[in-house]
């Protein structure tokens, strides 16, 4: 027992000696104030030396423990040894002891610092001169020195970390053990290098010379897509959703919500769509919102069993009614009426989600990792009004067949390819995906819509990729399809064309692939 004390006496520390130099000041007055009660004595800079005095506690400045100014506009304050050697002297290190001693450098316990704000400037669209200036260079060395030096200093790098350190100075006072200084180092280090990673993605811009990204916020799941597997989710999800009640999130079931957003933001009229497996299996527009979810369930009411249902418009009693006659895991809204939450929430395990943002402000650039690496892309944002339309057959669409081809369009963007949809009043007939062979998907479609007592006679088909062989349109056309929407750019798009024309069918082109793996 005497030896476990001993070491706990080596490895707790008592805080004596504090500098803060912070940009953010919100929530810093309760931490000064416990640590003033604790016996903590203060060094700061310019600013937050102000502040800390307007708090009503006594503080030392920077410039009085150098003896040198802040000079350069601010460039340099805390870059100096009897700074940097308070906080990186090793208190078991005779050798650092006598040095510090004899120039008579203070230990530094507890370093609170946080960084300019260089991503919020780069977001604001400033001139690159204002950019540069928000680039930390006092900041990011304290808290590297600090974080090395955890054995003996507690180091807060950012106001994320202003809670854990209140708590801990409300349980223990001013005293921390090796475990807890580690933390904050670990979560120091955090902050740095995700800092040092923005910079160099600003500078390396559309160069892609390298791969740098740190995203915070880790969320474990209970698995991740199998039970044997490890899930984690790095990002805040309630910035985009309001989680309005319940059971747990899945990996799984991020996916499907991920696929859902990005789907029903295509649409600007009033639609409901139901997805399973990141594919859409029903999907109408239409004037009304409980009618939008009927003809949606008509797409695949045996699919859409255990699905995630999503609309860009309020869901009010007597849709929440209907929905709540089959099971599914989420649905996604902008908007519940009481009354249907009332409805929805009688069964405890819905996820009922409501929206705060739209999926434009997802990123720009997409990236998985594979092989030994990652692949990155540009997000498809791409899609296709009718002004893009170009004919390719003597038969051009009427406007009702551009609108469904427009809207069978965004379906197929959206599907696993090889990927076919069929259309017929601006509702998803079927769709085949996920299949090897493009032929092999429009069958699965046929079959599918057929299954559900579709009339397909007039309906529309897209395709997110090119015809290489006239068999599709000679597939379509026995079914009653009569309008094709495609990329072109096929070898032999002129044997598709010439089938339509022979048969009066219409076919249109967007020169642009919707390939979805």
């Amino acid at each position: 027992m005497r030896f476990i004390r001993k070491d706990k006496m080596e490895t707790d520390k008592k805080i004596k000696h504090a500098l803060v130099s912070v940009y953010y000041k919100d929530g810093l007055d309760e931490i000064l104030k416990k640590l003033h009660a604790a016996g903590v004595r203060f060094v700061s800079t310019g600013g937050t030396q102000k502040f800390i005095e307007a708090s009503g506690f006594p503080c030392k400045t920077v410039e009085s423990l150098t003896g040198y100014p802040s000079i350069l506009g601010g460039r340099v304050k805390t870059l100096h040894p009897k700074v940097f050697g308070g906080i990186l002297a090793r208190r078991d290190n005779e050798s650092d002891k006598e040095q510090i001693t004899q120039y008579e450098i203070p230990e530094i316990d507890l370093v609170i610092v946080d960084l300019y704000p260089f991503e919020e400037t780069v977001a604001t669209g400033a001139d690159e001169s204002c950019v540069i200036e928000k680039i930390d260079i006092g900041g990011i060395s304290l808290i590297r020195a600090a974080a090395k030096n955890y054995k003996d200093v507690v180091i807060v790098a950012s106001k994320d970390q202003y809670a854990p350190l209140l708590r801990l100075l409300a349980e223990k006072g001013a005293q921390t053990t090796l475990e807890e200084r580690k933390w904050f180092a670990k979560k120091a280090f955090a902050v740095s290098s995700g800092y040092d990673g923005a910079i160099f993605n600003y500078f390396d811009r559309d160069d892609s010379s390298a791969f740098r990204i740190a995203i915070d916020g880790a969320h474990v799941m209970r698995y991740g897509e199998n039970p044997h597997q490890k899930g984690i989710f790095y990002g805040n999800f309630g910035s985009l959703f309001e989680k309005l009640s319940g059971k747990e999130i899945s990996y799984n079931n991020l996916l499907d919500i991920d696929s859902a957003v990005t789907l029903i933001d295509e649409f600007n009229e009033l639609t409901f769509a139901i997805l399973k497996h990141n594919n859409a299996c029903g999907i109408a527009s239409r004037p009304a919102i409980l009618a939008a979810w009927k003809d949606a369930l008509a797409g695949d009411p045996v699919s859409a069993f255990g699905g995630i249902l999503v609309t860009n418009g309020t869901v009010d009693k007597s849709v929440a009614g209907e929905i709540s006659k089959i099971f599914f895991e989420v649905i996604i809204a902008p908007a519940y009426t009481s009354e249907a939450l009332s409805t929805l929430m009688q069964k405890k395990n819905r996820i009922i989600l409501k929206r705060k943002k739209t999926s434009g402000d997802a990123p720009a650039k997409q990236f998985r990792s594979l092989l030994n690496g990652v692949l990155v892309q540009d997000r498809d944002l791409s899609i296709q009004t009718s002004a893009d339309l170009e004919p390719m057959t003597k038969k051009t669409p009427s406007e009702t067949e551009i609108t469904d081809l427009l809207f069978a369009n965004k379906l197929v963007k959206h599907s696993k390819s090889n990927a076919i949809t069929l259309v017929k009043n601006k509702q998803l007939c079927a769709s085949g995906v996920g299949q090897t062979s493009r032929v092999d998907a429009l069958k699965q479609a046929i079959e599918k819509a057929r299954s559900f007592n579709f009339d397909l006679n007039g309906a529309v088909m897209a395709s997110d990729a090119f015809f290489p062989f006239p068999d599709c349109v000679e597939i379509a056309k026995a079914a009653g399809i009569t309008a094709v929407i495609q990329p072109a750019g096929s070898v032999n798009d002129h044997l598709s064309v010439a089938y339509c024309d022979e048969h009066d069918m219409s076919m249109v082109k967007t020169g642009v692939r919707h390939f979805k793996h």
